[in-house]
């Protein structure tokens, strides 16, 4: 049921979901602003935002579990609103908080959902096995839901995400809550249903899967800020770079002489040993300011015991955007 596909492999080129103009509000609150973005097939695919960047409401659409207020999504050239019967048997959806039936078996949970997709009654018993192992839940078939342990849960959800071979698999959060090995067995699931599979993750942190995507789609406030693979967001997003000093002298005296260089965003001291200061200036890429740091630090007496350039990092950018967010800057 889980063999490679060829086409999904090796076709770079096609647009697999095509997001259009798509507007969501509840209340007085926008959760998703004219969002629009499309996503080849193949693959693992991040959607990356600070927390009520609408994420989740994106995933929710996508999977035809939500309507939109505007706009529209196509899976597989199929209207998701238009045709949702058949948008959704190619799509298996993991939500961050998957509903699971506490009274039921992990077998009999799964044989449910498959029933509900549709897989023929004759090929029911084999797809569960595969999913159950597949997810390393097969030894737990006989436990109750209510019985097993949140992280276990998770697996089992993405099992039931498997069932019935869609084409596209939406995990929403899919490593929250999880440590250790679970969260090494969950990386490496979704790294290997990328190879078989449209993966779509999304995450509100660049660590959990910067590695994972083959490229990101930053949202904030319900708008797409950028797409491409990290090492192109860096290059697009980076219009900043650090510079790194050792200066020895009062701090007060130091920020004071910064202050008036031109170009400098934002002046962070981030060590104080033995009256020496260690600080991180960000200044605009296009600016050269080593020079005038220097002349502004020698006239206030403040001698510079070393000094590096460094560029920032998507980390370092996500960071800023995350906390800006936050401030509902």
């Amino acid at each position: 049921t889980y063999k490679k596909n060829p086409k999904i492999l090796f076709s770079e080129e096609n647009d697999l979901i095509t997001v259009k103009d798509l507007t969501k509000k509840y209340a007085d609150r926008v959760a998703l602003d004219g969002l629009s973005f499309a996503i080849s097939e193949g693959g693992v695919h991040g959607i990356l935002g600070p927390r009520g960047a609408g994420k989740s409401t994106l995933m929710n659409i996508i999977s035809g579990c939500t309507a939109p207020d505007s706009g529209s999504v196509t899976v597989l050239d199929t209207d998701v609103a238009a045709d949702p019967i058949t948008a959704k048997s190619r799509i298996g959806y993991l939500p961050e908080v998957m509903p699971l039936y506490e009274d039921m078996t992990v077998s009999e949970l799964l044989t449910f959902v498959a029933e509900a997709k549709g897989v023929p009654e004759d090929r029911i018993e084999k797809n569960v096995n595969k999913a159950m192992e597949l997810t390393y839940v097969d030894d737990l078939k006989n436990r109750l839901i209510r019985n097993i342990g949140t992280e276990d849960r998770k697996f089992v959800g993405l099992a039931a995400a498997m069932l019935g071979n869609p084409d596209v698999i939406l995990l929403d959060e899919p490593t929250a809550g999880l440590r250790g090995d679970s969260l090494a067995a969950m990386r490496e699931l979704i790294s290997q249903l990328g190879e078989m599979k449209t993966v779509i993750v999304s995450d509100a942190a660049l660590s959990e899967i910067r590695e994972l995507c083959r490229d990101l789609i930053i949202i904030c406030d319900g708008k797409k800020i950028a797409k491409g693979t990290v090492e192109e967001l860096e290059r697009r997003l980076n219009k900043t770079s650090a510079l790194v000093l050792s200066v020895r002298g009062k701090e007060q005296t130091v920020i004071s002489a910064l202050s008036g260089v031109d170009g400098i965003i934002d002046c962070a001291v981030t060590g104080r040993s033995k009256g020496v200061l260690s600080l991180k200036l960000e200044f605009e890429a296009a600016k050269e300011i080593r020079d005038s740091t220097f002349a502004a630090l020698a006239e206030a007496g403040c001698p510079i015991l070393s000094m590096d350039t460094e560029a920032l990092t998507l980390d370092d950018i996500y960071v800023k955007l995350a906390a800006s967010a936050e401030k509902g800057e």
